[in-house]
């Protein structure tokens, strides 16, 4: 998930939700009373006195789809415990990196965290968390992207609206004298939009997650795993956290993970998809396996197939960046997410890698390997159910698009307050 955010180098045509991981502590007004907040990854936090505690800042991410690398420059990173602080308010803390670090989301996957620092920071409820990145100047390099297509790094703007600070809902607790450790969940999929014009956009999306490395663990055969298999953990139809299984090995981990029960599922370009239904995760610690290196999962070949189309807003709203989901409803009439991403600037979109084939469904059972077998989505074989969603506007489906017989453009929906 998130987290770890992710290497898709092999994956060029699979989409999922990713993620991103940060948090800081130092105190006062930007640039002014930091206790310990130089952010270089190496901080020594200061002695605690009685009504301190230590913020531990990390970094980790999430598939990104159809490139190479995401880089962004993080200068600091700024906690609050009123959601509303402005800027220059007091009671800021921040760990500041200095210098900047440029870091590619995309080598953080399965679970792995870049510390970013540490600082003594008040106790206390925290309920803003702000990640401040360096402006595109110069050559404009600080924020970019790798288009797997083109191989060529190309800028990626920052929109004046987030040079204050990626400002990201939280609600976490630092006791005094004890360590907190902060995971920013970056989901790179949803925070790289293609412009109408051409080139790209950051608007980011950014959650808390869980810092203790729990959730699911498995492995995917190495045959299966060269297409770039993105694993999701999914409830009522919304991913999570996902990541990518790892190419050489075939191993993956969705990390940090609520307690609860998840469908797991699996997609690689060039093949069917695979549901695990209802898989538990007990604690905030433990770990469930789907599957082993020994008996890992693999899925059958399946023809794939594209859906495009535009979403637009009425009344419009530029600020608003519509999101798409391609679903299917399976076994008990469980709604999975095949494939999801955010539009264009424009409200264009156009998802491939959706398997023709009929996705491959497992009850999930302590005794390993899981018995996969075929079921025939309620959208019938090749049948997808389009679902468009944006902040402020209700959702709008199209109930069935059949691509079994070829691809389909002109998917259009136009969504309502």
């Amino acid at each position: 998930m998130k987290s770890t955010f992710i290497r898709l180098s092999t994956a060029t045509t699979v989409f999922a939700a990713l993620a991103l991981t940060a948090c800081g502590g130092g105190g006062g007004n930007p640039g002014t009373n930091r206790p310990g907040g130089s952010g270089n990854g190496t901080t020594t936090p200061p002695a605690l006195g009685g009504t301190s505690g230590t913020l531990n800042v990390s970094l980790t991410d999430a598939p990104a789809c159809g490139f190479d690398a995401v880089n962004v420059t993080i200068s600091k990173v700024r906690v609050h415990q009123n959601a509303s602080a402005a800027d220059a308010d007091a009671g800021w803390s921040e760990v500041v990196l200095a210098p900047p670090r440029k870091i590619n989301l995309l080598n953080l996957t399965n679970g792995k965290l870049d510390p970013l620092g540490s600082t003594s920071v008040p106790s206390g409820r925290y309920n803003q968390v702000r990640l401040v990145l360096d402006p595109n100047t110069g050559a404009g390099l600080a924020n970019t992207v790798t288009p797997t297509a083109t191989k060529v790094e190309t800028t990626l703007e920052t929109p004046s609206a987030i040079q204050s600070g990626v400002k990201i809902a939280s609600n976490f607790e630092v006791v005094a004298g004890q360590a907190y450790g902060l995971v920013l969940d970056f989901d790179a999929c949803r925070s790289v939009i293609t412009k109408a014009a051409g080139g790209y956009l950051l608007a980011p999306v950014v959650t808390v997650v869980p810092g203790a490395a729990n959730g699911i663990t498995g492995y995917v055969s190495t045959t299966f795993a060269r297409d770039g298999v993105v694993v999701s953990a999914q409830q009522n139809g919304n991913v999570i956290g996902s990541t990518i299984a790892d190419p050489a090995t075939g191993a993956f981990s969705l990390s940090r993970l609520n307690p609860g029960a998840y469908d797991v599922v699996l997609v690689g370009s060039g093949h069917a998809a695979a549901v695990i239904g209802a898989v538990p995760v007990a604690s905030t610690t433990g770990t469930t396996a789907v599957s082993t290196a020994a008996a890992p999962i693999n899925m059958p070949a399946s023809l794939m197939r594209t859906i495009s189309g535009t979403v637009t807003l009425l009344p419009a709203n530029a600020t608003v960046m519509p999101f798409v989901k391609m679903m299917q409803t399976i076994s008990g009439g469980k709604n999975v997410v095949i494939q999801a991403r955010d539009t264009g600037t424009g409200g264009s979109y156009a998802i491939n890698a959706l398997p023709v084939a009929a996705p491959q469904y497992a009850n999930y059972g302590a005794s390993l390997p899981l018995t996969f077998g075929p079921v025939t989505p309620v959208q019938g074989l090749g049948g997808y159910r389009v679902d468009a969603l944006a902040t402020g506007y209700a959702t709008k489906s199209v109930a069935v698009v059949d691509v079994a017989a070829g691809d389909k453009a002109n998917v259009n929906l136009q969504l309502t307050p």
